[in-house]
């Protein structure tokens, strides 16, 4: 408990493992946060007093600043999959970034960023450019920085399965961005977070960019055969051509919660897997020491309420 570690984005999907994680461990947790009256859900998360929200808005140097005071590590969890309002890539994913590393270096703390796999700073994504962006920012206030790139994140809380699960109870097809051939090594939430926390214990070897990935590699189609197995419901599954679905994500754009956008698209064009490079230099979750969990393990335990009697369609399986 004399260890303190400032977590920035730690209200999040991701962020709420990671703050489980590092609490079992024993730190201190201070989580940053744009809104900390709604950062309660996690307290409950360690003993009292160990969780403690605090604000920061990385778009303000200071408030950044005042929250790594103190920490011996510093955590930073915050990105966005679609820009809104003044919630921009380049605000969140670079600006937001280095203000981070430099509080680090600031503090004299330790720093481990979260980025994501696809960080190109020659994509055509703005996404994957940002986020390289914030990586470059990372290492050039903290050399000794240590960079984490999960693939698809899924979990009870996850914006992939869920989103598509949900759309599955309307809609009478779903589409296929490509033709469905993009590969994905979706990763468990859960994994990510004992990774990110072995970097903060000291146990992840510094200067170096880890990519995580779970222990099967699948195609957008096939992930999609899998939730429609898992709900117990038949849909007709629709290729889409990149140009095609471009334009229907331009028209989307116009909402205000977009299904597909048209830097997702781009996103799509590409396979999201760990690098045969870094499986070689053991920069994985096996690396870490972390045993990466598959599927089938996890996403029953939480696609159930998508199925049309919910707990009870399968009851001999439950």
């Amino acid at each position: 408990m004399e260890r303190m570690v400032t977590v920035y984005g730690g209200s999040g999907f991701i962020g709420r493992h990671v703050v489980r994680a590092l609490a079992r461990l024993g730190w201190r947790v201070r989580v940053a946060v744009r809104r900390p009256d709604l950062a309660g859900h996690l307290q409950p998360l360690g003993i009292v007093g160990q969780i403690n929200p605090i604000q920061a808005n990385l778009r303000y140097p200071a408030s950044v600043l005042r929250a790594a005071e103190g920490s011996e590590v510093i955590v930073n969890l915050v990105g966005i999959l679609q820009e809104g309002g003044r919630q921009s890539f380049e605000a969140v994913q670079s600006f937001g970034a280095r203000q981070v590393a430099q509080a680090a270096r600031e503090v004299g703390a330790r720093l481990v960023h979260v980025s994501a796999i696809g960080a190109d700073a020659a994509s055509e994504s703005v996404y994957a450019r940002t986020k390289a962006a914030g990586e470059a920012a990372a290492f050039e206030a903290v050399p000794e920085a240590v960079v984490m790139r999960p693939s698809i994140v899924f979990g009870p809380e996850d914006d992939f399965f869920n989103r598509f699960a949900a759309l599955a109870r309307l809609a009478p097809a779903l589409p296929l961005i490509g033709g469905g051939h993009t590969r994905f090594q979706p990763v468990f939430v859960g994994d990510v977070a004992d990774a990110i926390a072995k970097a903060v214990d000291g146990k992840a070897p510094p200067e170096r960019v880890y990519e995580l990935g779970g222990p099967e590699v699948r195609s957008f189609r096939e992930l999609m055969e899998l939730m429609l197995k898992e709900i117990d419901r038949k849909r007709a599954l629709v290729p889409i051509p990149f140009g095609v679905a471009s334009v229907m994500a331009g028209v989307m754009e116009c909402l205000p919660k977009p299904m597909l956008t048209r830097d997702q698209v781009k996103l799509l064009a590409h396979d999201n897997v760990v690098s045969a490079a870094a499986e070689a230099e053991g920069r994985t979750l096996e690396g870490l020491g972390v045993p990466p969990t598959a599927l089938g393990a996890v996403l029953p335990g939480y696609l159930w309420r998508y199925r049309k009697a919910g707990q009870f369609t399968h009851p001999e399986e439950a």
